[in-house]
């Protein structure tokens, strides 16, 4: 039945996602935005996610990120799609011609979504810039690359349209596809909050994944060396248990420093509003660190805290745009320290005060309109 036929007013939209959605902060996102007017049909691992008309669930024991080496290496990159195991799950499960729209989360998803020849056109949203992804190792860069780059000239370009999360990667797709892409950063919901006093000591804070490239002992280290009277706590995700151990290992029995177990992602920005700065200086191991704007840096807008990064370029605007903190000189430890040692408790309020005022224009509730306008722009084509 088509999206204008009588018994059906709304279009019939798939989110495509080779992830959980019910813990895919971004994802997440999408469907509690177009939920309410199209009929909505969610793919991914776990759950389903509240409010959609059907899910089709990825079972778990499927990798959906394992590629057949021997034909890596042979570059026979179209047998290697069709070879992975989600993807052939996922071709005997979702129906043909039956989607008006399909919105494909990341590069993988769109040949699949694309396949499924949905009405009115596929909208493809780029978590990251996937040729370079992890570039940090060679054997990615030599086997795995080429395939993402055939991917993305050979599929994504056939969307109709394209998003992603910063205006770095946008313009890298456009350089080296020529793909038009919009940005949705990865702002958090609006938090109706008011900031609260600076603590003493001044309270700093980091949440997200344990990532050895992310070399987190850069901040550390840092609040150990620091003349500054300040704490930091830090809620990880146990990504690399053996990284994580390391941390822990390493802050065992500081005054200043406590590795803590993550929250869920429903309690974080609560957590997050009991501290002071948020921080996170991430050194440009890869490209996708390098432009990263990641969905940290707006809970801690939304915990109403004064932020602290590196001069990673996206994040920097950000900061320095809204006057929501400091940005260090660098990202050696001896950089961050120096950016301790002239914090301010006086300054950090004002940090605070910024960050109540750009709370409202840096909210997914205004950001997301990017993928509203996108595919309400497919559903035009249709008449409305």
């Amino acid at each position: 039945m088509s999206a204008g036929a009588p018994g059906r007013t709304r279009p019939r939209l798939l989110v495509l996602s080779f992830s959980d959605i019910t813990a895919d902060a971004r994802v997440l996102r999408q469907v509690r935005l177009l939920a309410d007017d199209y009929e909505l049909t969610t793919c991914g691992y776990g759950e389903a996610p509240d409010g959609v008309a059907a899910h089709v669930r990825i079972p778990d024991h499927l990798v959906h990120w394992h590629k057949d080496r021997a034909l890596l290496l042979q570059r026979r990159f179209a047998a290697v799609y069709a070879a992975n195991a989600v993807v052939a799950h996922l071709r005997e499960r979702l129906p043909r011609e039956h989607f008006d729209i399909v919105l494909a989360d990341d590069a993988d998803t769109v040949p699949l979504a694309l396949s499924l020849r949905p009405r009115l056109g596929v909208h493809a949203d780029l978590h990251e810039y996937a040729p370079r992804e992890n570039e940090e190792s060679w054997r990615w860069r030599w086997f795995v690359a080429p395939y993402y780059r055939w991917l993305v000239r050979t599929f994504v370009t056939r969307a109709a349209s394209v998003t992603t999360v910063s205006d770095g990667l946008a313009a890298e797709y456009r350089r080296e596809f020529g793909i038009d892409a919009g940005v949705v950063i990865n702002a958090a919901a609006y938090r109706d909050a008011a900031p609260t006093p600076v603590a003493r000591p001044v309270r700093l804070v980091h949440s997200g994944l344990a990532r050895r490239n992310r070399r987190l002992e850069l901040m550390t280290d840092a609040v150990e060396r620091t003349g500054a009277d300040v704490t930091l706590d830090l809620y990880l995700m146990p990504n690399d248990p053996a990284y994580l151990a390391e941390l822990r290992e390493r802050t065992a029995g500081s005054a200043r420093v406590t590795v803590r177990d993550p929250v869920p992602h429903a309690e974080l920005v609560g957590t997050l509003a009991g501290y002071d700065v948020g921080v996170f200086v991430l050194p440009p191991a890869t490209f996708s660190y390098r432009f990263a704007l990641p969905n940290k840096l707006f809970d801690y807008v939304q915990a109403r805290l004064g932020v602290l990064v590196g001069p990673s370029p996206e994040m920097a605007a950000v900061v320095r745009q809204h006057r929501l903190g400091a940005v260090t000189a660098g990202f050696t430890t001896a950089d961050v320290v120096a950016a301790l040692d002239a914090l301010d408790p006086a300054a950090v309020a004002g940090w605070k005060r910024a960050s109540d005022a750009a709370a409202r224009p840096l909210s997914a509730e205004v950001q997301v309109q990017g993928w509203a306008r996108a595919v309400a722009d497919l559903r035009a084509a249709d008449g409305g």
